[in-house]
């Protein structure tokens, strides 16, 4: 039986990412020599930005393997990369590697460092076997799309601190600068005991892609893979997330003891767009009166805002993801200094790791925040308040194993679901 206390104290827990200055073993070994071996699995636009940060976080970088299931994200992306990186892009025709069963390929090759951006529905097959082969992670958020994924997350982040490997989250807004600063402060008693936060992530739609001639429903699914819950999650679980991380991380990651939420598809047409929800909104409860709130929504012609907001006994925090940083009250501060590139910080911090031979584990803060974002989806399917026992034992897989995924698999019609008709398991 897993409980809410045992999985605070066994996650361990910090502010930010957790490093620890203590020798890096298995594939760390291979540093030694000049050269970084990274393997790109997801050729799409993060995945492709990723591998650009990569490289541009290290001299000595080199890109020898990318996987895809689509042939023309591969090229797409290898012809990007040997346009302004020239020889440091080592892939060839045997490390292109296309299908399902490319991520086993790409990380049973020859590479030291892994970076995983796929759809979230692969990503605990493929972390789980990248930490086994012993390689090092950059692992785009969220890290699962339902509760039976997430559980073989968390024993993959067990198995590379174990190992001593490095595992970098794509929760990017812990590697911004001035984020990390007003934590800091706040962590410090700037505003003094917090007694609520909120958050909104409001914006419009993403992008879609309309159906060609000669895609079959599994092709036509992947390439809008957004707007389907087995690939995505939903959008409080593949975007919106960043900003549950962000309230996570005010409250030194304590988890809440239950969750209500709403949620629902107003703006899209129910026979098209797949099953997504376009709008959220979630309380968390972490008892003794203490609540947190968390507004998402992708809305075409509505305003939109990215903030994090909290109130304490001395003050308050505003925050406008990339755009203002300010502390209120007792303790009044404002970010004056020129922001950092968030996603780049994150690939160079992760290579300098690497080469001082230290750990840099984000496992145990990517796994909680993940499951908070879960654990709201689950509350406002079902329209059920939901306790973390009940929520930590969720047995709802939303999609196919990854073992099971090939073109001409069978694709049943998914429903958009309806509160207090979904059942929650």
């Amino acid at each position: 039986m897993i409980n809410r206390r045992d999985f605070i104290k066994n996650s361990g827990l910090v502010m930010g990412s957790t490093v620890v200055s203590t020798p890096i073993l298995g594939a760390v070994a291979e540093t030694k020599r000049k050269t970084l071996r990274v393997g790109l699995i997801g050729c799409g636009g993060r995945g492709t930005g990723a591998v650009f940060q990569a490289l541009a976080a290290d001299p000595d970088v080199r890109v020898t393997a990318l996987a895809d299931i689509f042939e023309d994200n591969l090229n797409n992306t290898l012809s990007a990369l040997k346009q302004k990186y020239g020889d440091r892009i080592a892939v060839t025709e045997r490390t292109s590697f296309l299908g399902f069963d490319a991520y086993e390929k790409l990380i049973k090759s020859k590479v030291d460092v892994v970076l995983l951006c796929t759809p979230p529905n692969f990503r605990p097959a493929h972390l789980a076997l990248a930490v086994k082969e012993g390689k090092h992670v950059f692992c785009e958020k969220p890290v699962a799309v339902d509760i039976p994924g997430l559980h073989e997350v968390e024993a993959a982040v067990k198995l590379a601190k174990e190992k001593k490997l490095c595992l970098v989250s794509g929760f990017c807004f812990r590697y911004s600068f001035p984020n990390r600063d007003i934590i800091s402060r706040v962590h410090d008693g700037a505003i003094g005991d917090i007694k609520t936060i909120s958050s909104f992530r409001h914006g419009g739609e993403l992008s879609y892609k309309e159906r060609q001639p000669g895609w079959n429903d599994l092709t036509y699914q992947l390439r809008n893979w957004y707007y389907y819950q087995r690939y995505s999650g939903d959008m409080i679980v593949e975007q919106t997330i960043h900003s549950i991380d962000y309230m996570s991380w005010i409250l030194n990651n304590e988890l809440p003891q239950k969750v209500t939420a709403t949620g629902g598809r107003q703006s899209r047409p129910w026979n098209k767009y797949g099953n997504v929800y376009d709008h959220f909104t979630v309380e968390y409860e972490y008892g003794k009166g203490f609540r947190s709130f968390h507004f998402g929504r992708q809305q075409n012609g509505t305003t939109p805002r990215n903030t994090v907001e909290a109130m304490g006994t001395r003050g308050y925090i505003n925050v406008g993801i990339n755009t203002n940083y300010e502390i209120f009250g007792d303790q009044p501060w404002r970010n004056t200094e020129r922001l950092n590139n968030m996603y780049q910080t994150q690939h160079d911090e992760l290579f300098k790791a690497i080469r001082e031979k230290q750990v840099i584990n984000d496992g145990d803060f990517m796994v909680q925040s993940t499951l908070m974002a879960i654990w709201g989806r689950l509350s406002a399917y079902s329209g059920r308040t939901l306790s973390y026992d009940e929520a930590i034992h969720s047995e709802e897989v939303l999609g196919p194993p990854v073992e099971d995924y090939h073109w001409d698999m069978k694709i049943d019609e998914l429903a958009i679901p309806r509160p207090g008709h979904y059942k929650f398991t």
